[in-house]
Parts: C-alpha cells; sequence; structure tokens
C-alpha cells in the first residue's frame, strides 16, 4: 500500500462567488465524501502554506500579481467575463499553489509515495500575465519550477486530461524544453487552443503534446490516447517527475462539456500514470485539482483517485457506470499524432479488462 498524501486547506472555500460553477462546494463536497469513506484517516497529511512569493514570480509577472493583489484589496471584481476575484481570493491563490509545493516537496523528499493537493482556485488557463478561466494562479506549472530550482529535477512531465485545453500551461512552458505538457482536451472548446499542431518552439519543439478530441470520446479513446502517445513520449523524455492536472470535467455526466469518460475511465488513466512513474522516476506522481463541475461525479472520481494512489486491491467506485451513448472513434487522430510526434508502434500497458468494463475536427 502506497504513502499518498493529501493536501487541503479550509480557507480555499472563501474564494467563492454564488452562481458560479467553480464555487466552494466543489470542495465541500469532496471533503464531506472522503471522511464519510474513511479515506482522510488512511492520508499522510501535508500543511497548505502560501506559496513564497518568489516562487509565484517563477512563472508570473510582478505587474500581475500586483494587480490580483489590487483587485481583492478592493474588494474584488473580475479578471474576465469568467474568472472572478473576491477578497480572499488573492490569499487563497497563494495557499493554492503554496500547498502544492508543499507536497512536492513532501513527494521528493520521500515523506510520501505520491498525493493529491485538493486546492482551489484552478490553475491550468492562467497566463504568466492574466488569470483566465477561472483559474488565478498556475499551479502546476508554478510547482514545475519549484521541484527544478529547489529539488534540482531536471525534466518534469505535466499531464492535463482536464476536459479544456490547459492554455496557461503550454503557454508557460512552450519554449522550454525541460517540460514536457501533455494534454487531453475536447477541441475545438473553450479556450480555443491545444492543435494537434501546436508542438512547442525552438529548442522546445516536440515537447508539447495536445490531443484534441472532438465531442464524444470516453473511456477508451483516453485510455488509447494515454497507452499509444503519452506512454512513448514519456519515455523518450524520461522525466523526474510527473504531475497530473486532474480536472475531472470531461465525465459524461459533466456540465459543461460533451464527452464520455466515466470514474471508472479516469481510475484507470491514473493507474496508467502510475506505472508510468514507477518506471521512469521512482513512482514520483503529484495530483491538482482542476476542473469539474457535477458535485457527485467530482467527490466520487476524486475518492477513486485516491484508492488508486494507495494502490488499494479493490475495484474502483463508480455510482454513475459508463456512459450511456456510443463512443465515438478517434483512430485518424492517433495516426496524425504519431507522424506529428515521431512515434513508432509498439508494446504498451494494458489494465486488468474490469477496470473498464462497466458497463476533419480534430485540430491537424
Amino acid at each position: 500500500m502506497n504513502r499518498t498524501a493529501i493536501v487541503y486547506d479550509s480557507y480555499n472555500l472563501r474564494h467563492t462567488l454564488e452562481g458560479h460553477p467553480e464555487n466552494y462546494r466543489r470542495l465541500k463536497l469532496v471533503m464531506e465524501l472522503l471522511a464519510e469513506e474513511g479515506m482522510l484517516d488512511n492520508l499522510v497529511s501535508v500543511p497548505s502554506t502560501p506559496a513564497p512569493i518568489e516562487a509565484v514570480l517563477a512563472v508570473h509577472t510582478p505587474q500581475y500579481l500586483d494587480r490580483l493583489q489590487a483587485v481583492a484589496r478592493h474588494g474584488g471584481g473580475h479578471l474576465d467575463a469568467d474568472t472572478y476575484v473576491t477578497p480572499d481570493s488573492y490569499e487563497a491563490a497563494l495557499r493554492a499553489a503554496g500547498g502544492l509545493l508543499n507536497l512536492v516537496d513532501a513527494v521528493l523528499w520521500r515523506q510520501a509515495d505520491n498525493g493529491f493537493a485538493l486546492v482551489r482556485p484552478p490553475g491550468h488557463h492562467a497566463l504568466a500575465y492574466q488569470g483566465m478561466g477561472f483559474c488565478l494562479f498556475a499551479n502546476a506549472a508554478i510547482a514545475a519550477r519549484w521541484a527544478q530550482r529547489h529539488h534540482g529535477i531536471d525534466r518534469v512531465l505535466i499531464v492535463d486530461f482536464d476536459v479544456h485545453h490547459g492554455n496557461g500551461t503550454q503557454d508557460i512552458f512552450y519554449k522550454d524544453p525541460s517540460v514536457l505538457f501533455f494534454s487531453t482536451h475536447q477541441f475545438p472548446f473553450y479556450p480555443g487552443t491545444g492543435a494537434a499542431t501546436e508542438l512547442g518552439a525552438d529548442k522546445a519543439y516536440g515537447t508539447t503534446v495536445n490531443v484534441p478530441f472532438p465531442p464524444h470520446v470516453g473511456d477508451k479513446g483516453y485510455l488509447d490516447a494515454f497507452q499509444r502517445i503519452l506512454a512513448p513520449v514519456a519515455r523518450r523524455f524520461r522525466p523526474q517527475l510527473i504531475i497530473l492536472s486532474a480536472g475531472f470535467d470531461a465525465h459524461w455526466l459533466d456540465p459543461l462539456a460533451s464527452m464520455g469518460v466515466s470514474t471508472a475511465g479516469y481510475a484507470a488513466l491514473v493507474q496508467e500514470l502510475m506505472s508510468l512513474a514507477d518506471e521512469l522516476c521512482g513512482g514520483r506522481l503529484v495530483c491538482v485539482l482542476e476542473g469539474g463541475y457535477h458535485l457527485q461525479v467530482l467527490a466520487n472520481a476524486v475518492l477513486t483517485t485516491f484508492q488508486v494512489l494507495r494502490s488499494e486491491s479493490m475495484r474502483p467506485i463508480d455510482p454513475f457506470g459508463p456512459s450511456p451513448a456510443d463512443e465515438r472513434s478517434v483512430q485518424h487522430l492517433f495516426g496524425q499524432l504519431k507522424m506529428l510526434h515521431n512515434i513508432r508502434d509498439g508494446a504498451y500497458y494494458s489494465l486488468p479488462s474490469h477496470w473498464l468494463d462497466w458497463g476533419d475536427e480534430f485540430g491537424i
């Protein structure tokens, strides 16, 4: 059984706006279910503290930090039509980033084998100079830089299976060959980025890997993407740490998207990442919460993720079952991605069949 860590800070509940899909209830219901199921008793608790300003400035501009702090200090407002700021948002964003940094420390210091930072506001849309898409600080990007600068990590893999493309993470590392960014997402969809031909620039060409799915792709398509595209490029890159931007809004019940992933399907994806982490970087896998807007689905998906991270022997809990819709084939997309990334067919991981038995717009 793995020693799996958790980071949670009730202060993050104070960043909320009634009627907005990204509100305090997302975390509240998750924590209630984890407590009800006894999961919290089995986790290593890592404290949440505000991120050092220098860690945030390793990713974001001073002008953006000043603006965000000023908006919060003056009572709040909006950075764009989707992204709100309350008087508590600046501190909440610092604690979200800081909690993830503490989790990275715990995993890299071997105080835990892996972990999940249950933090908000989310981060993968935040640009260096601008918050957007519900996101204030680029949490995963800040954590990658922290691992490099404070732990001597040379290569970090960031995997993002949120249904929305992580444009902020991509933009921050687009010219940086030390970070491999892999994203599965609905396309074309908000924020409009993430075409397969966005590959990175200069010396980092090839270290951005986008899988732009059309609507109605589900468990099979996502697992194939991890096995046939992610696994070979990760082996070539040889990361020393894997960070998962874990958004659960590709679930078939999520109100903000049109995909067909099930809770069992998410469990299979996390298991694939654990296998890659075991093979490539001593099991060092750190997860951070991004999207997911069906509250019951989100809570159960997080619970299941913790079960997988701990390597519990029981099969994943999926109270909602598989998508009732037929899954769309994306084999042509995989063929295009293999050509773009010079991937030759070879062996890939296979999971026990019971994990998944419950139950041109590709941007090329």
